[in-house]
C-alpha cells in the first residue's frame, strides 16, 4: 500500500472505533436513563454518579482507541511498500466495496482511498491526453462503447462469471463487441458511494475530454451501465443537456444506451433499510442503531428512489421521512435506449418474476415504470427479460450479450459493419 492509503485506512479505523464507542455509550445511557426514570427522584444521586463515571470511561476508551489507531497508522505508513492497493484484483475489490459503502466519508477523510472517475486499462488510470489514449488504445476505432459498473463494483466486475460462461476469464461484453462490431471498449471506474448526480457530472466532463482527445474522430458513443451505472449515465446525459455541465458536444454522439438491471425508480432493499431506520429512531434505546444504519453512503441512499439530480437531495434529510417532489428525468432524445431485466424465476413473465425480480431490483423499477405519466418511455422492442439470472449475472452472460449485439448491430440506417478481420501474424 502507498503511504496515503495506509494513512487513510488508519483514519477510517479511528473514526469507526470512536463512532462505535459513541454508539455503545448512547445505548448504555438510554437504557440507564429509562431505569432511573422508573426509580424516580430517589435515584437521582446515584444517576449523577453513574453518568459521571460512565461518561469518563467511554471518553477514555474513545480517546485511547483513536490514539491507538493513529499510532498503528503512523507505524504502518513508515513501512508502506509504495505499491498501489489497486494493482491487483483483490485490492480493487476491497476499494470498490469500501467506496460503495462509505464513499462520501472516504472522499472527505481518506482521499487516498477514493477511486474517483477515471478511464481504466489493466487496472491503471489512463490520462485523458491524446498520446496517453493512443498508447492505451492502439486499435482505437471511431466507435466507442463505454462501460459503467454498479454499486461497490469496479471495472473488473464486467468479467464476473466470464470463465464459466465464455470459457475465458478475460472475455467481456467489450471484447466481444470489439471483435464482432469493431466498437472500442472503454471501462470506467468511479466512487459509487458519492451522489449519483455528482458522478453524473464527473462522467459528463470525462466523456467530453475523452471524445476531444480520442485518437480517432468519434462517430458514435454507446453507454452500457450495470445497476447504478445506468443511473449515472442518465444523470450525465441530463446534466449535459440542461446546461448543468459544459459537455453538450459528446451527447450528440450518443446513439445507444443499454441499462442492465438499473433501478430507475429505486431499489426495494434501500427503501426497506430507510424504513427500518425510521422505526429504530423512535426509541432512545434503538436510536443509536438507526445512526449506525445512517452511516451508509449517500450513493446507496440515492438508490432509494433512483435520484439523478442534485435538487432532489440538496438541503434534505436523507434519513428522515420522505419530503418534497422528485424530478422526472426523461430519456435522452436522439438516442435509442435498451433495457435488459433479469429475474430469478426461469419464467421472466410470471408472477414470481415480478415478486422476486433479480433479487435486488424489481422488473418494474428496471423498466422505469412509476405507474403514472413519469414512467420512462422504453419501446417494447427495446426491452428483454432474461429468466434464471440474478442481479450480478447480468455482468457477463451469453444470453445478455446476444441481445446487446443484436440491438447494436441492427440500426435504423442499416446494419453496423462487422469488425475487420485481423490478418494472421499481425
Amino acid at each position: 500500500m502507498r503511504t496515503d492509503e495506509v494513512q487513510g485506512a488508519a483514519e477510517l479505523a479511528r473514526l469507526t472505533l470512536r463512532g462505535g464507542t459513541a454508539r455503545v455509550r448512547e445505548v448504555h445511557q438510554s437504557i440507564a436513563g429509562r431505569v432511573f426514570r422508573t426509580v424516580g427522584p430517589i435515584g437521582r444521586p446515584v444517576q449523577l454518579w453513574h453518568d459521571a463515571v460512565a461518561g469518563l470511561a467511554y471518553a477514555s476508551v474513545g480517546v485511547a482507541l483513536g490514539l491507538g489507531a493513529r499510532a498503528v497508522g503512523r507505524a504502518a505508513a513508515a513501512r508502506a511498500s509504495g505499491r498501489d492497493l489497486d494493482e491487483d484484483r483483490r485490492g480493487r475489490m476491497v476499494l470498490g466495496v469500501l467506496n460503495g459503502a462509505h464513499g462520501d466519508l472516504v472522499q472527505r477523510a481518506a482521499p487516498g482511498l477514493d477511486l474517483g472517475m477515471t478511464v481504466r486499462v489493466a487496472g491503471r488510470a489512463v490520462p485523458l491526453h491524446p498520446r496517453s489514449l493512443e498508447e492505451a488504445f492502439p486499435a482505437a476505432s471511431g466507435r466507442i462503447v463505454a462501460f459503467l459498473h454498479g454499486l461497490t463494483e469496479t471495472e473488473d466486475s464486467w468479467g464476473y462469471g466470464a470463465e464459466k460462461h465464455f470459457g475465458r476469464a478475460d472475455v467481456t461484453y467489450g471484447t466481444l463487441l470489439q471483435a464482432d462490431l469493431g466498437l472500442t471498449p472503454v471501462y470506467l471506474r468511479y466512487n459509487t458511494g458519492l451522489h449519483i448526480s455528482e458522478n453524473g457530472r464527473e462522467l459528463a466532463g470525462l466523456l467530453a475530454e475523452l471524445v476531444a482527445a480520442w485518437p480517432q474522430e468519434v462517430q458514435d458513443l454507446v453507454l452500457v451501465g450495470h445497476s447504478m451505472g445506468g443511473l449515472v449515465a442518465r444523470s450525465a446525459l441530463h446534466q449535459a443537456q440542461d446546461g448543468t455541465t459544459d459537455a453538450l458536444a459528446w451527447t450528440q454522439l450518443v446513439r445507444d444506451t443499454v441499462t442492465l438491471g438499473s433501478p430507475h425508480t429505486g431499489a426495494p432493499l434501500e427503501r426497506g433499510v430507510h424504513k427500518l431506520g425510521l422505526q429504530l429512531s423512535r426509541l432512545p434505546e434503538t436510536r443509536p442503531l438507526a445512526r449506525v444504519l445512517s452511516l451508509r453512503s449517500v450513493g446507496i441512499k440515492d438508490l432509494r428512489h433512483g435520484t439523478l439530480v442534485e435538487e432532489d437531495w440538496a438541503d434534505r434529510d436523507l434519513d428522515g421521512p420522505a419530503s418534497g417532489t422528485r424530478t422526472h428525468v426523461p430519456l435522452h432524445e436522439g438516442a435509442r435506449h435498451f433495457v435488459i431485466v433479469a429475474t430469478l424465476s426461469t419464467d421472466p413473465d410470471g408472477p414470481l418474476a415480478d415478486l422476486l425480480g433479480d433479487l435486488l431490483v424489481s422488473p418494474r423499477s428496471a423498466l422505469g415504470d412509476t405507474g403514472d405519466d413519469d414512467r420512462l418511455a422504453f419501446p417494447a422492442d427495446h426491452v428483454e427479460r432474461v429468466g434464471g439470472l440474478h442481479h450480478f449475472g447480468l455482468l457477463a452472460h451469453p444470453r445478455v450479450y446476444a441481445h446487446i449485439r443484436r440491438w447494436l448491430l441492427d440500426r435504423p440506417e442499416g446494419p453496423r459493419p462487422a469488425a475487420p478481420e485481423v490478418p494472421t501474424g499481425a
